[in-house]
């Protein structure tokens, strides 16, 4: 919609807009906000479009599309018309003798979320709605000797175009609630409807192999899925035939079990992916396909659509085959089974692993000349029986990991080579001021970094410079924190991380809808069907922007679940102090938990200091609706 209703800003053809922005279209003009010439409709030149925020004292900013307003605009609260925090609204500028530009909100164009989570709270003798997003109470629409009759702190889902109160989700103070919260702010479903579930159930347990005699049968290939321990979704596969050089990667294939506007696709394009939390994960698909039918799960035939990677004896890719099949996973591994074997710790019948391993290890290295290898590591945590925080810990990269990575790659880029439209997975280089920003915290690190243009060069100098000094972890999180993030659009761009001229997602069906999306184009390249081709392709460009939104929403569920955590965790430890490390020092200082527990987000008050700099933190002040920890440095520590 963004991109929409920027291209207003310079005129767009009538003929060039979607059916899906063609309301919009509407409803702009029954306002008197367009005007037409010639061909083109344009905005007219006293309303604006933008994203809303909502200060705690109730004051709006609108983040305008218009790169013309440098500043946020203010509108009042009176001027809000009802609209909520993250709204693509409408507004209509005010005159006024002010400096700073403010506007009055004529429409909200599209809702942040359909609902909101209030709090119940007194306000001296009535109970009124705190808004877990913004803390800015409100009425609600219910008696108050109903609202008094429920225990103070009743988390409450409200519907945000008539304000009924649609479930009650639980209590404020139960930490059993924190999942239901995540999901509900933001808009998202752990439940799928009848519709879906019957839908599913309708395709059984079962493969029958007799009705697939046009599918490639590898089911005596010695494949396996490798996955983390508690995986219950296996979306691939894996086979090295050593002799001929040949890797196998078999996808799900999710495809033939979810056709365009069914109802299950219908509700996997508003997911768009699976969300995952410490304890459970929430699918894109019905468990009984995502956890069944669609799942290489071992010691079963399942479909799959499979590629074969052809090497040569230098391990130049030579051949790329596609193909629908028939396989029969031999076995289910989670990584670190594959790590002791790897390590000689633990033997296997599968004996292909360890000289797959060779193989991709040097691909890994020929792959690294133009790519980037950064030390990353990702948060872990572990729940109790009272959904309390047992322990964290980061779990980084380790061999099985790289084995199956460096798999994928191989058939993510041979899927990228057959379209020329569709869905990418790019990755642009860093803005120069990002960049310079980044140069400038590295020189209070003592690494010493002048710019380049050749920015892959540079950024491979100051990992050499990093290793030498023994911060090269550190040091990548600044890097990766100065990089644009990667996302989904219809036309190739490239990958500037992976070094890749051509990329896409095309492993991961079961949990990302961009990956069946991409599965239905290809097949329909291989039946050379350009019908159905340009049927797939219609609006894929708002569906490549669309899921990239979606992709953000479904990582912020999981940091959202994990802030709760912290933050009730932190309420059992107030006045205690931790070591933590600066991670953000512009605008507000924040810190990261770094003692025996991990990952903790908190805000700072009254201090700043150079990135990374390792400080001992009192926490000072938990705020467990708006899951936010406050703290005040005792001291820095020694590096």
């Amino acid at each position: 919609m963004k991109e929409f209703l920027s291209s207003l800003l310079n005129g767009v053809k009538e003929r060039d807009i979607s059916s899906k922005n063609r309301e919009i279209l509407r409803n702009l003009i029954n306002v008197n906000a367009l005007s037409q010439h010639k061909d083109k409709f344009y905005l007219n030149n006293s309303f604006v479009c933008g994203r809303l925020d909502i200060s705690s004292n109730g004051t709006g900013y609108l983040n305008a599309f218009d790169p013309h307003f440098k500043q946020d605009i203010i509108i009042e609260n009176k001027n809000l018309n009802n609209s909520h925090y993250g709204d693509i609204v409408l507004a209509k500028l005010l005159k006024t003798k002010k400096k700073r530009d403010s506007a009055k909100v004529v429409m909200s164009l599209k809702l942040a979320n359909e609902t909101s989570v209030v709090y119940t709270k007194f306000f001296g003798q009535a109970v009124l709605g705190v808004n877990l997003k913004t803390g800015l109470s409100t009425t609600l629409k219910a008696s108050q000797k109903s609202l008094k009759a429920l225990p103070i702190g009743t988390l409450l889902k409200i519907n945000n175009l008539n304000g009924d109160i649609v479930e009650v989700l639980g209590n404020i103070n139960d930490p059993f609630s924190d999942e239901k919260i995540s999901l509900a702010i933001h808009n998202k479903n752990s439940d799928f409807n009848e519709a879906c579930k019957n839908q599913a159930l309708a395709w059984g347990d079962e493969v029958d192999v007799d009705l697939y005699k046009d599918r490639v049968d590898l089911r005596s290939l010695e494949f396996c899925t490798i996955d983390p321990v508690h995986a219950k979704d296996f979306d691939d596969a894996i086979y090295f035939d050593e002799k001929n050089l040949e890797i196998y990667v078999a996808i799900a294939d999710v495809s033939e079990y979810v056709n365009p506007y069914t109802p299950i696709d219908s509700e996997a394009k508003n997911r768009g992916f699976s969300i995952y939390f410490p304890h459970i994960a929430i699918p894109m698909l019905p468990r009984a396909l995502s956890e069944n039918i669609c799942s290489l799960k071992p010691n079963v035939p399942r479909l799959a659509f499979c590629f074969k990677i052809s090497l040569d004896r230098d391990l130049n890719v030579i051949k790329e085959e596609l193909f629908e099949a028939i396989i029969l996973s031999k076995r289910r591994f989670n990584y670190d089974e594959i790590d002791r074997v790897l390590e000689g710790k633990e033997d296997t019948q599968i004996s292909w692993i360890k000289p797959l391993f060779k193989v991709t290890q040097k691909l890994r290295k020929m792959r690294l000349v133009n790519a980037f290898d950064f030390r990353t590591s990702e948060l872990r945590m572990t729940l109790g029986d009272n959904a309390e925080i047992l322990e964290t810990n980061y779990e980084v990269d380790t061999s099985s990991h790289q084995l199956v990575e460096d798999c994928m790659l191989l058939a993510n880029k041979a899927a990228a080579k057959r379209i020329k439209k569709g869905v990418f997975r790019n990755h642009a280089p860093a803005d120069i001021k990002k960049i310079h920003n980044l140069l400038e915290d590295l020189a209070l690190l003592g690494i010493e970094a002048v710019y380049e243009a050749d920015m892959a060069k540079m950024i491979r100098k100051i990992q050499t410079k990093a290793d030498e000094i023994g911060n090269r972890e550190e040091v990548d999180k600044l890097i990766i924190k100065a990089q644009k993030k990667a996302e989904y659009s219809s036309e190739n761009l490239g990958h500037f991380g992976l070094g890749f001229d051509r990329y896409t997602h095309f492993t991961s069906p079961i949990r990302r809808y961009s990956d069946l999306i991409l599965h239905r184009i290809l097949k329909a390249g291989l039946n050379k069907d350009e019908k159905l081709l340009n049927y797939l392709l219609l609006n894929i460009s708002d569906t490549c922007v669309n899921l990239s939104e979606l992709e953000r929403e479904a990582d912020k569920v999981s940091y959202d679940f994990m802030d709760r955590k912290f933050a009730r965790w932190a309420k059992e430890n107030l006045n205690r102090e931790f070591k933590c490390y600066i991670s953000e020092n512009q605008n507000v200082t924040t810190a990261r938990l770094d003692d025996e527990l991990k990952g903790a987000r908190i805000f700072i008050v009254g201090f700043t200091c150079e990135l990374l700099t390792p400080v001992l933190v009192r926490i000072t002040e938990v705020d467990i609706p708006g899951a936010k920890i406050f703290g005040k440095v005792v001291r820095k520590l020694e590096k």
